[in-house]
């Protein structure tokens, strides 16, 4: 599974440019494919089946990916999508307490932190924002650019659920009546992150 996510090609300190294609640009395309290869071990998830994979550090992102990016593609544009974020962003403050996140690859370490992002909740953004610039500010000078923009996104979230203190782009989806100011919000470019 992490194979598929990350790619084939080992993981070095350097921002993998072409899953990120696949991660930001193209995720709709690989709703299916995901649904195929992997519906069955996300179901899992329900059943509560791989909370063993909690023991380790990869294991632990991997059961992450399932929880708040595997969803996202398997259950797009339904609440299901996210109706895991709140037990993936415990599972990152836990493996944060053991240390895992200090053991993986930067581009590891981007997605164990993400459900923090994800978060509509002042307090996780403010630990979302915390935890990538000490991700940016563990990696050697030369390559830190290649992540500014994972800081700049978390940046970004935070602000949104501290003007709003929810998504706008998820009432939608979620049975939430949107207020004036998210309805005019959502119509500027850059708005949602759906």
């Amino acid at each position: 599974m992490l194979e598929f996510w990350f790619g084939e090609k080992e993981l070095g300190l350097h921002y993998p440019k072409t899953q990120s294609e696949i991660w930001f640009r193209n995720g709709k395309a690989y709703d299916k494919i995901i649904t195929q290869r992997f519906g069955k071990l996300h179901q899992q998830t329900y059943e509560n089946k791989l909370n063993h994979w909690q023991q380790q550090p990869l294991t632990s992102l991997a059961l992450v990916i399932l929880l708040d990016q595997f969803s996202r593609h398997i259950y797009r544009e339904t609440a299901r999508a996210f109706a895991q974020d709140k037990q993936a962003q415990q599972l990152v403050f836990e493996g944060i307490k053991k240390g895992y996140d200090k053991k993986l690859l930067p581009a590891q370490r981007v997605f164990y932190y993400l459900p923090l992002e994800h978060a509509e909740d002042r307090e996780v953004q403010i630990q979302s924002v915390a935890a990538f610039t000490a991700l940016i500010d563990s990696l050697p000078e030369a390559i830190r650019h290649e992540y500014a923009s994972t800081l700049n996104f978390a940046i970004r979230h935070k602000e949104v659920i501290d003007r709003f203190g929810r998504f706008p782009d998820l009432n939608a989806i979620l049975g939430r009546k949107s207020t004036a100011e998210e309805i005019e919000f959502l119509t500027q470019p850059g708005s949602s992150f759906l």
